[in-house]
């Protein structure tokens, strides 16, 4: 059972779907991971990972979007996140996404992020969307690169410190 009321997308290999209870693990294990979080925000405590996990399940019910989970469709397991994300500070809703430690270099990220921005353009009626990249992300700026948008500015990012916003195409540009 989904802990939000989030819908549920399908691509030809994934499922983007509410995060679960048994996600959690998934979700702390990567933010508790100082190599594979430092683009993301790294929490070395459980209890704050934790907090972070509970903070996804609120963003849904607060905004109505959020981060989705990927599912692996061929496994069932948790692969990465990806969805929109808009907490306080931030300064207009991101396209975000990650993949968890086995699923990279396979493209994932990439079919999560088109179909959740299709999503928050066709669904939610969003007109614009960004992603915040922090400096020295190469890999991020490449997907992002990748997915159309284009880097617009560095600002200061009240929890990640220096960030890059990066813009997306908006659903005209895409022909949407």
């Amino acid at each position: 059972m989904s802990l939000t009321n989030a819908p549920t997308l399908s691509t030809e290999r994934l499922i983007l779907r509410g995060p679960r209870r048994e996600d959690a693990e998934a979700v702390m294990a990567f933010l508790m991971d100082p190599a594979r979080a430092e683009g993301f925000g790294h929490i070395p405590q459980r209890g704050e990972a934790w907090r972070w996990f509970a903070m996804l399940v609120g963003h849904w019910h607060w905004h109505g979007y959020g981060y989705f989970v990927i599912e692996d469709r061929e496994t069932g397991r948790p692969a990465g996140i990806c969805g929109i994300w808009n907490p306080e500070t931030w300064p207009e809703p991101e396209l975000g996404w990650v993949v968890f430690d086995g699923f990279e270099g396979k493209g994932l990220a990439y079919e999560a992020a088109i179909r959740a921005r299709r999503w928050a353009y066709d669904d939610l009626g969003m007109t614009t969307l960004t992603s915040n990249i922090v400096p020295g992300n190469d890999r991020s700026k490449r997907l992002a690169t990748r997915l159309g948008a284009v880097y617009e500015r560095t600002y200061h990012n009240e929890n990640m410190g220096e960030d890059e916003l990066w813009r997306h195409p908006s659903p005209e540009e895409l022909g949407a």
